[in-house]
């Protein structure tokens, strides 16, 4: 380690007065873009193909309605935890930053492990195939687009995207803010669509004497089921935490821009689902493999085409909020020690981390290439679930370990205590329900024990290794072009009250 310091340090003493007095992560996310980082990785794919799981799951029109505002509502008490601890202990990484500054390295490395072995990559990969899919239908309107059409679509897509990542954060952002935008109007589109049909009177499947029709009596497990799906829907909400370095006034605008998303998202999806049973029977739904293009095929005629058009723009800002988001993981994790410090790096000139980016990048290629993408889809929900419980059960650890934190926000002790609940019952329902899937998503996370041990724990490791990993180090830096960053340890510390009151 501190070989590869010592590379570090000589790379960043020679051009650093060259370039400016500091080389370190731009602030360039002001409110309006933590906005769109968070309802652009909210809403993906999810609300224009699939809402038909919390539908199948809730039995009837009306309880699935109360799920999708239920479910906002459990997102908000979540965000709210995540605003405390981000203005808390303001550093990039989200979950993976707070749960080593609680709980200390291994749990810390356990969440980065599975992030970066499995979680995002394999995310990324999904999005990216659902953009390709949407994007070659048109020309194979009678069958599935080929298989090997679509991963080289998602490929070429997954490597733009990284490379404007590499080039800009201002232009990573601007690509952000226009999806986002693109997206609430499609959104808006379906809403007023619905809307206009309620007007005219079709408004039979929301009637309150059809709309909670059962054609059997709801279990406690498929209502949680339901809820699962929805937050699933919902995944996203914490991913301003991941950059909160390069947030403007990060202790003002991080919660502000939670308060103002998550409310809005909650609004937009419940309405989408008015508007989707407006113009269509719960059985027509629950028949559609892809509920928006239904939508449009229906109600929108001539301009049916909109539908397909706005998944894939959905997806592709989908994909470049995932990485911008999981880059700065990778980049948390090598400043803390827990992978090499070549990926803390940033470049000397753009000051965005582009070995973090390369990495995400060729990982989630592999898992293109790999196929069975589906499969490992179902492993990394129950990681990620599982993630923003400890992280939450963090904070009620940390008021107890740290009170004289300053804390600009503290959130009453029910919006954590209630959350952790809701998780509870639902993490149960789910090992009830799909032992072998949360079982091996277990295993992939404690996978991660010995790598921890033999590669962050053990310090007396043979020169070899060092000089090995100084050379690896030395030449990806004359590659990318990257420095170690220079930070200001007052914007990344937790503040004591006796900080916060000079």
């Amino acid at each position: 380690d501190l070989g590869e310091r010592n590379v570090v340090q000589s790379a960043v003493s020679g051009p650093k007065d060259k370039t400016s007095d500091r080389v370190t992560l731009k602030k360039e996310i002001g409110l309006l873009s933590a906005c769109a980082i968070i309802i652009g990785n909210i809403i993906g794919s999810g609300i224009f193909i699939s809402p038909k799981g919390v539908l199948e799951h809730a039995g009837s029109v009306g309880l699935s309605l109360i799920v999708w505002v239920c479910g906002g509502g459990i997102c908000a008490l979540g965000s709210l935890c995540y605003a405390e601890l981000g203005v808390t202990i303001p550093k990039s990484g989200g979950d993976y930053s707070y749960v080593t500054e609680i709980f200390g390295g291994l749990v810390g490395f356990l969440l980065l492990w599975s992030a970066v072995l499995i979680m995002y990559p394999t995310t990324l990969a999904v999005i990216a195939l659902t953009f390709s899919n949407y994007v070659l239908q048109p020309a194979f309107q009678n069958c599935l687009p080929p298989f090997i059409a679509t991963r080289l679509l998602a490929t070429i897509c997954i490597l733009f995207l990284t490379w404007v990542n590499c080039s800009s954060v201002r232009w990573a952002t601007r690509i952000q803010d226009v999806f986002t935008v693109g997206k609430l109007l499609a959104l808006v589109l379906i809403i007023v669509v619905g809307l206009v049909q309620i007007f005219r009177g079709h408004y039979d499947a929301l009637r309150p004497s059809t709309a909670f029709e059962f054609s059997e009596d709801p279990s406690v497990g498929q209502i949680a089921l339901a809820f699962l799906q929805a937050s699933f829907a919902y995944s996203g909400w914490n991913f301003l935490n991941y950059v909160t370095e390069e947030v403007v006034e990060p202790r003002k605008n991080l919660p502000r821009a939670i308060y103002v998303s998550i409310p809005l998202v909650t609004l937009v999806y419940t309405m989408t689902n008015i508007a989707y049973f407006s113009s269509m029977t719960p059985e027509e739904l629950l028949a559609s493999n892809a509920v928006a293009v239904t939508f449009g095929e229906k109600l929108l005629g001539m301009f049916s085409w909109v539908m397909p058009i706005s998944v894939a723009l959905s997806t592709f800002g989908g994909i470049n909020g995932y990485l911008f988001t999981s880059s700065r993981l990778c980049f948390s994790g090598a400043r803390e020690g827990h992978l090499p410090y070549f990926l803390a790096m940033i470049h000397l000139k753009n000051c965005t981390p582009i070995p973090a980016l390369l990495l995400c990048c060729v990982a989630t290629i592999v898992i293109l290439c790999i196929g069975e993408t589906h499969n490992l889809i179902n492993y990394v929900s129950f990681i990620n679930y599982l993630s923003y419980g400890v992280t939450i059960a963090g904070l009620l650890y940390l008021r107890k370990k740290r009170p004289n934190l300053a804390r600009p926000i503290k959130v009453n002790m029910l919006v954590p205590i209630s959350y952790l609940i809701f998780w509870v019952v639902l993490l149960g329902f789910s090992l009830y329900s799909e032992p072998v899937v949360c079982g091996l998503g277990m295993v992939i996370m404690l996978t991660g024990v010995p790598v921890y041990f033999l590669g962050v724990h053990w310090k007396n490791k043979p020169k070899w290794v060092y000089r090995l990993v100084e050379r690896v180090t030395y030449r990806g830096q004359k590659l990318c072009y990257v420095v170690f960053p220079q930070e200001d340890p007052s914007e990344t510390e937790p503040l004591t009250a006796s900080k916060a009151t000079d």
